[in-house]
């Protein structure tokens, strides 16, 4: 279990540290690989909690996956807190790194899901109604395909979400036919 607090708190020291040394743009870039290797690397993550695994092994694995890939800085972060024994919470540091960051710059994440894959012109398209409709600086799309969907999307930013799918659709007719909404209307 990741402890979130812990997570913001070493977060926003290196989003400090990075401003301070005017790198702040390349340790995005960082957290992003990183983020982008414990999605993708279960594997990797294990490593991570392991309590079998001792730190300068662990040490060794982390430099060996972010070799040429991290900054001096990054790197020398990832060492720290392996001395520190917060190794673990490395793929959620990283997360609220990127979170804090898209915070301090104005970025505005929007998921968009949609049952097929969508084309550039529609993703450009939804990006900017969403800019423009909610007043946002800049927006970053992430895009997913869920067959389930049917058909439609759902669009989610800011703790909101719309659902113009067409499963979702049938889920309410469904809900209206079992409440029998208009046998009571023809009595």
């Amino acid at each position: 279990m990741s402890n979130l607090r812990l997570a913001d708190r070493y977060a926003k020291s290196l989003i400090d540290l990075s401003t301070e040394r005017g790198q702040l743009d390349k340790v995005r870039e960082d957290m992003l690989y990183i983020q982008s290797l414990c999605k993708a690397s279960t594997e990797f993550v294990n490593i991570l909690r392991s309590p079998i695994i001792k730190a300068d092994q662990k040490e060794n694995i982390i430099l060996a996956v972010t070799k040429d890939k991290v900054s001096a800085l990054t790197n020398a972060f990832n060492t720290l807190l392996v001395k520190k024994g917060r190794e673990s919470d490395l793929p959620t540091i990283a997360t609220a790194f990127i979170n804090q960051f898209n915070a301090l710059k104005g970025i505005h994440v929007v998921k968009l899901t949609t049952a097929v894959e969508v084309s550039e012109e529609m993703k450009n398209s939804i990006q900017q109604n969403v800019q423009k409709a909610n007043n946002f600086g800049t927006v970053e799309l992430e895009t997913t395909v869920d067959a389930s969907l049917i058909g439609g999307f759902k669009l989610s930013f800011n703790n909101k979400m719309v659902d113009a799918s067409v499963a979702n659709d049938l889920r309410e007719i469904k809900k209206q036919f079992t409440k029998n909404y208009y046998v009571q209307s023809l009595r």
